[in-house]
């Protein structure tokens, strides 16, 4: 039942930080920032944040501006979702998307073999 529940908090807080990078942050940095997901700790004491960018070579960039602007977004995330105590934010940079792309040109260039 907790598991349930922690997974519907870090939908909520998913949502509400896009919101927030959206609608709040006004940054050029974070224009083309996605947020994959967040990992929150049982304790509500920590959630990762995980987020991609459109132009990779901004990633570096995009970090060191989500860390700098992390307490404004966590301010406005514990106005907008009614929670005891908002979690501290880490942002991680999601890596999934580009090892999926890997994994696809893997084996696009499987089945090229197999056809000659």
């Amino acid at each position: 039942m907790a598991n349930i529940k922690l997974e519907r908090w870090n939908h909520a807080f998913q949502e509400q930080i896009s919101m927030i990078l959206m609608r709040e942050v006004k940054d050029e940095d974070l224009q083309f920032v996605t947020i994959t997901g967040v990992d929150t700790t049982s304790d509500f004491s920590i959630a990762k944040v995980y987020y991609t960018v459109l132009d990779v070579s901004k990633k570096a960039k995009v970090k060191e501006t989500l860390e700098k602007k992390a307490p404004f977004i966590r301010s406005k995330l514990a106005e907008s979702v009614e929670i005891r105590h908002t979690p501290e934010l880490k942002f991680v940079y999601d890596t999934s998307i580009a090892y999926g792309e890997h994994i696809e040109k893997i084996l696009e260039e499987i089945k090229e073999k197999e056809q000659n």
